[in-house]
């Protein structure tokens, strides 16, 4: 289906509620609503990692956000299942939005479907296992000169590993995190760290947090490549996926998440240019 690229998360929130993208979002209504809430603490970290999730299933997809505590209380899946996706499209949270945002693309075309999508299998095994082989499939789509500074908007401390593995320097920047596994400062401002970039990977949270917009905008203008690995919003970051538009490349991983399991599974890489079907 043609559609203008969209320059901002709202954009693209307007030409998939005007039909842009596919089928009328009224006529899709969400089937199963999941809140989730689960903690994770990697052998030999010193970091417990918190997180919320909200899910929401439309027929063979599922669409994702993460948010912070607090954000969205568990009684909104109460009613959620039935509603139709044009509802929770204009929903006055950010995070019911964007999952439903997710839900909408994942379902008119899933990452499994997609010919511009690269499937990546992690293997199955242990969590830390399995996070190594998550985050060096994204450090893989990074294309850069040793010594090249690489902003990291939202830290996940094997992500900072392999980074390094592929000669970067790691500016790590995180809302909620001060210093990584091995000591290191967390800037708090993106700002920050991006002035410096010379390439940015940044998590699908920023789609929750309001600020991958600002994040796009930056490397539009200054020319620095976006890795966005996203478990929040994977087929929504799909549709910034060109040079025009500021994402670079894409690791998508829509649920269930690589942490949920020990068997293997599969995620998927894009990179801008290969944009088809």
């Amino acid at each position: 289906m043609s559609h203008a690229t969209p320059r901002t998360v709202a954009e693209l929130t307007d030409a998939v509620l005007s039909g842009a993208y596919g089928p009328d979002p009224g006529s899709l209504a969400v089937t199963s609503a999941f809140w989730l809430y689960h903690t994770t603490r990697l052998a030999g970290g010193e970091v417990t990692y918190h997180n919320h999730y909200l899910l929401l299933r439309v027929g063979g997809s599922f669409g994702a956000c993460s948010f912070e505590a607090g954000e969205l209380a568990p009684d909104f899946c109460e009613n959620a299942s039935g509603e139709t996706l044009d509802t929770l499209l204009r929903n006055a949270s950010t995070p019911v939005r964007i999952a439903a945002l997710d839900a909408y693309l994942a379902q008119v075309l899933p990452h499994r479907e997609s010919a511009s999508a690269e499937p990546v299998a992690l293997p199955g095994g242990t969590p830390e296992v399995r996070a190594r082989a998550r985050d060096a499939a994204i450090a893989g789509l990074l294309d850069i000169a040793p010594g090249a500074k690489v902003a990291l908007i939202g830290v996940v401390n094997p992500l900072v590993a392999a980074i390094r593995e592929r000669g970067g320097v790691c500016l790590p920047c995180d809302l909620n995190l001060r210093t990584t596994q091995w000591g290191e400062q967390v800037a708090d401002d993106m700002t920050e760290v991006l002035k410096e970039a010379d390439a940015v990977v940044a998590t699908g949270m920023t789609l929750s947090n309001g600020t991958f917009d600002l994040i796009l905008e930056h490397c539009r203008e200054h020319g620095v490549p976006l890795v966005v690995y996203a478990q929040t919003g994977s087929a929504v970051a799909r549709a910034f996926l060109s040079a025009g538009a500021g994402v670079t490349a894409l690791n998508a991983e829509p649920f269930p998440f690589s942490q949920f399991s020990a068997e293997v599974s599969v995620l998927y890489r894009y990179r801008a240019g290969r944009e088809g079907s």
